[in-house]
């Protein structure tokens, strides 16, 4: 009897669901225990960079071979996807290198611009 009271009483310092109400833990700021690239990322989102790696789509400029519309990459190369006309279904992919400007099949020119990586 004394011993069935004593784990009634005591059940709740063990019982899993319940030690929420003993141990509450709350985190700081997640900028705080983050590291490596995560972290890089969340601070270039903090400083207002809502594209850090360059993922949305860019705009074409003229596209002429003396003002080609540049596509910024931090490594040596990059696949561009080009939508050569507004009604088309289809991407024309172009493999592009750095300060090789490259003609796509539409007659638009890219250019790859060196970035600084984050």
């Amino acid at each position: 009897m004394i011993f069935t009271r004593f784990l009634c009483r005591n059940s709740t310092i063990f019982n899993p669901s319940l030690l929420w109400r003993r141990f509450k833990v709350t985190f700081g700021d997640p900028v705080e225990h983050t590291t490596g690239l995560e972290k890089r990322e969340l601070l270039a989102l903090l400083a207002g960079n809502e594209d850090p790696f360059n993922e949305e789509a860019i705009c074409r400029g003229p596209g002429t071979r003396m003002q080609p519309t540049e596509i910024p990459s931090s490594f040596d190369s990059r696949i561009v996807g080009c939508i050569c006309d507004e009604e088309s279904y289809t991407i024309q992919w172009i493999m592009l290198y750095k300060d090789e400007p490259k003609r796509c099949e539409c007659g638009h020119w890219f250019n790859l611009v060196q970035k600084a990586p984050i």
